[in-house]
């Protein structure tokens, strides 16, 4: 089995910050994603960049990833047998407590691809990350045949599973929120439904339907104030003609609480101003939350009296005038 280096796949050092990996790999993915490189070979790699930053994103993985190709170098160097050390690591792994693994998933590989989406699924791993790994659950896989009939059984099992679409508002999106769902035999269940969800965004109920899982896929529904881009949010805010020349604060709406915009002195209507990190949170855990942007949409006043009226035709001589 070839022993893959998922620092060389990545094009980065072993010292790499966690920041630098997904870097690389934004800038690998996007190059390789399918839906916009159609040459031979481009899927396979999109695979092998998919494969090493599952591995490199995780602590844990690649903490184990470094651990065994430190040991692995080691064993050729002293002239051992590859398919030995195989072996011999795999008796090793099993004999110790293993650990639950994350993997990456689609959301995120949304976040990091700017909703290119995925392609096939995060599965299809090789043989040496399932060695490692095994199916994602920490266990090492003692060889190829395990390998196929894993694959095979979790086929089976997406056979099975029942996805349920579920409307929910931009506030519910943007606070978190929960569904009772109740199936034909009568059972009811509450699924909760985690805050920076997305049209398209797919919430895993584990079991829930006859053994198999139930997958909740999320069509968030068009909202009257805001207009969403990923997790920027973007809205229009109304100033008069007398804030927007002599500057002042408008009040403006977030899907959390309202806050103030201080607004410059003679600013046009179309201006538009970032309020950081007052858009929708990250479905990431850590991640930094989006932006609020808004525009400003300057009124004119109505029912004007003669006198300002007046004081308006001055204004207007005095800028000739002048």
């Amino acid at each position: 089995m070839e022993y893959k280096d998922y620092y060389k796949t990545l094009g980065v050092g072993k010292a790499a910050s966690g920041d630098d990996i997904k870097a690389a790999y934004r800038k690998l993915a996007r190059k390789y994603h399918p839906d916009v490189n159609r040459e031979k070979g481009a899927e396979e790699k999109f695979k092998e960049v998919n494969e090493a930053y599952q591995v490199l994103s995780d602590p844990e993985k690649r903490k184990k990833y470094d651990q065994f190709g430190s040991e692995f170098r080691q064993y050729q160097t002293a002239g051992g047998d590859p398919q030995d050390f195989w072996g011999q690591w795999a008796r090793q792994q099993q004999s110790q407590p293993q650990g639950q693994y994350r993997t990456v998933t689609q959301e995120e590989l949304n976040e990091i691809l700017g909703g290119m989406g995925g392609f096939g699924g995060l599965g299809g791993f090789s043989d040496f990350f399932e060695s490692l790994f095994g199916s994602g659950m920490g266990a090492p896989r003692a060889s190829a045949r395990t390998s196929r009939q894993s694959r095979q059984a979790q086929s089976a099992s997406l056979a099975r599973d029942v996805i349920h679409e579920v409307e929910i508002t931009l506030a519910e999106a943007y606070t978190g929120t929960k569904r009772s769902l109740q199936f034909e035999s009568g059972r009811k269940i509450e699924a909760t439904i985690p805050a920076g969800v997305d049209t398209g965004s797919r919430v895993r109920l584990s079991g829930q339907a006859d053994g198999a899982d139930l997958y909740l896929r999320i069509k968030v529904l068009p909202d009257d104030t805001f207009t969403r881009d990923g997790k920027d949010l973007r809205t229009r805010v109304p100033v008069d003609l007398y804030t927007a020349i002599l500057g002042g604060e408008v009040a403006v709406p977030t899907p959390g609480k309202t806050v103030r915009l201080t607004i410059p002195a003679q600013t046009d209507s179309g201006k538009t101003f970032r309020l950081k990190g007052l858009g929708m949170p990250a479905l990431r855990k850590n991640a930094e939350p989006g932006n609020l942007y808004a525009t400003v949409e300057v009124h004119i006043p109505a029912h004007l009296t003669d006198a300002e009226k007046e004081k308006f035709r001055e204004i207007r001589n005095m800028r000739r005038a002048g």
